[in-house]
């Protein structure tokens, strides 16, 4: 699949619940909007019985600095294809959905904010993952896939273990929360707790609120469509688990060579198989010359 231009409609549904009830007008027109008509602010004050001024405050609550910079975003991403009808097929629809959810996280997804969590992620010895339900599970799978490549990670699905474990965090500490609705009431409160124990916090939904940068120093979105925390066609762990899957790709860009030894590693251990070995091997081999690299540059800085 290639990705074109970056959609709109993700960020404005992703701040909906903030939205006025007039607000949610504007919002439902841009979201349902088939045609490239005038979309100046006059036009559709007039059509919708809004002030521009209203739909100046609209643009700002979906992240812009304002009506004009919004729709400059909006006419880019226009695709003319939304008019076609989509068809009743079961298959198609949930393929159709799987694509849509796929674009809508290209949308939502931010390059730099990916490199500040990897950042965090490489800066603390101990990772902890909460969720509960569908997002307990995309929690599970995000331990199992980065403790095969050498990351100190525990995920922790229990309301009471949660709970616990969270005020026995320390600075050294990277804790995640999952929750599509950003509401899970056990992981919204386990993660401010952490925070107050010094741990750093990221949380990983589709609901933009600022209520969440007074005890997070990430939120990391990813897309979702209506109803999709109730499993009706679509599970709720697959808009979570692109997400992780971007995580991993970027993490496993650095220092590759030593984490695909330690996937391999892993790998030998599940099938046990003998073959790792040699793998093992390579690891202590690297960590020998980063040993020398380092005990080589103490004795220039000593001489100097």
């Amino acid at each position: 699949m290639i990705m074109g231009k970056k959609t709109v409609v993700p960020f404005i549904e992703s701040s909906y619940h903030t939205f006025t009830p007039m607000e949610k007008v504007i919002g439902d027109f841009f979201i349902h909007n088939t045609e490239r008509e005038n979309l100046a602010a006059k036009a559709v004050a007039e059509r919708l019985f809004v002030s521009e001024a209203s739909l100046s405050r609209f643009a700002k609550k979906c992240g812009y600095k304002g009506y004009r910079e919004f729709l400059f975003y909006y006419l880019d991403s226009f695709e003319e294809q939304r008019t076609e009808e989509k068809a009743n097929d079961t298959t198609k629809h949930v393929l159709e959905t799987y694509q849509e959810l796929l674009s809508r996280t290209y949308a939502v997804v931010d390059e730099s904010q990916v490199g500040r969590f990897l950042d965090l992620l490489l800066a603390k010895k101990r990772i902890y993952i909460y969720g509960k339900g569908s997002s307990g599970l995309a929690g599970e799978e995000m331990q199992f896939r980065f403790m095969r490549i050498g990351v100190n990670v525990q995920a922790i699905t229990d309301s009471h273990l949660m709970k616990m474990h969270s005020v026995l965090v320390s600075d050294e500490c990277l804790v995640i929360g999952i929750s599509v609705s950003g509401q899970t009431e056990e992981v919204i409160h386990s993660l401010k707790a952490a925070k107050a124990q010094g741990a750093r916090v990221v949380l990983m939904t589709s609901r933009r609120d600022r209520s969440f940068d007074a005890f997070c120093d990430e939120v990391l979105l990813f897309a979702v469509k209506e109803h999709m925390e109730n499993g009706r066609a679509i599970s709720p762990q697959f808009p979570i688990l692109i997400l992780v899957d971007i995580l991993y790709s970027h993490y496993m860009q650095s220092d590759r060579f030593r984490k695909e030894a330690l996937h391999e590693l892993t790998m030998d251990a599940l099938q046990n198989t003998g073959k790792g070995k040699k793998d093992r091997e390579i690891l202590e081999a690297g960590a020998d010359k980063k040993e020398r690299k380092r005990g080589g540059e103490e004795a220039e800085t000593w001489e100097r």
